[in-house]
């Protein structure tokens, strides 16, 4: 495999004091992120919240300050996002949330039709795609996907003590759960929306999480076979996470790829991008910093995989 360093010997449990402080903080930011999300309190998706979502182009070029201030005379709270690289040039989403009803949605999808065409009448305005969710639907999602991450995590227990031990099961799925926490929270802190896309990226960096955690607990496992009779458990530890070091930084390495996304992969990736190249380099952090040291912890004090 290539290998951008070679085998260092850094003393990573040594530090977990100071990183378990540090998830403290990420796991306290992020319980209060999901409450505001799951309050519909956070800034969340029209997927969760309800709304509108109206999506097409001008044959003329139109400015989007322009177009912000035609929609939000009637909308204050309506999003206005120019779409490159689209099929069509001069493309536009425009979102608002919180309808009152299913009905009032519909309304305001043919009004905002209307705005543009009344507004821009020299400039054709051709419509390309046309969302409305209701709140009892937006509700639904919002619940389903609370659902669907514990579902998942209970999933990630599972497997993880089937596969090695108890102990390996319970450290992933709270190493797991701080990855996807510590995202949300992140999110929460820097306003960025919450939607299916987001919910898509938390569910995929749970599983990078969880396979790079895998490699880590492996070499555990083997190096306790070679080593169980002659050094300390912590010994052992350090020197699985020193020698997957390598493996977990090129995989890291990743992404790069999603960087791009960000930049190019307009407006309705950008936010899919970040929870991604976030939840890579906290789920690489808790790997080394939060799932083997709570298992070191454990040992401590109940000792039994070098129980004589």
């Amino acid at each position: 495999m290539f290998s951008l360093i070679g085998v260092p010997n850094i003393d990573f449990i040594g530090k977990r004091k100071i990183s378990f402080l540090v998830s403290a903080l990420l796991v306290v930011v992020g319980i209060i992120g999901f409450i505001m999300v799951s309050l519909g309190k956070a800034n969340i998706g029209i997927d969760f919240a309800g709304g509108v979502m109206v999506q097409g182009h001008f044959l003329q070029p139109v400015g989007i300050d322009q177009l912000r201030d035609a929609i939000r005379t009637e909308f204050p709270d309506a999003q206005v996002n120019e779409v490159k690289d689209f099929s069509f040039p001069n493309a536009f989403i425009i979102k608002t949330k919180r309808p009152g009803t299913d009905a009032e949605g519909s309304q305001r999808a043919k009004r905002i039709e209307e705005i543009l065409g009344t507004q821009f009448s020299g400039n054709q305005f051709t419509l390309d795609s046309e969302s409305v969710i209701g709140p009892a639907v937006g509700e639904k999602l919002r619940r389903d996907a609370g659902w669907a991450i514990l579902v998942s995590l209970i999933g990630i227990l599972i497997y993880i003590a089937l596969r090695f031990d108890f102990r390996s099961g319970v450290a992933a799925t709270v190493a797991t759960t701080h990855d996807v926490l510590a995202v949300v929270g992140i999110f929460y802190l820097l306003g960025l929306e919450f939607d299916l896309l987001t919910l898509s990226a938390l569910l995929t960096l749970a599983g990078y999480s969880l396979t790079d955690k895998v490699v880590v607990y492996d070499r555990i496992r083997e190096n306790l076979r070679k080593f169980r009779a002659k050094t300390e458990f912590i010994f052992c530890v350090n020197r699985s996470i020193n020698e997957t070091l390598s493996r977990t930084i090129n995989t890291s390495t990743t992404v790069v790829v999603v960087v791009v996304m960000v930049f190019l992969g307009g407006e309705t990736l950008r936010n899919f991008a970040i929870a991604l190249i976030l939840g890579v380099i906290i789920g690489t952090y808790s790997s080394i910093f939060v799932a083997s040291p709570i298992v070191v912890e454990w040992e401590a004090r109940s000792p039994r995989r070098f129980k004589k």
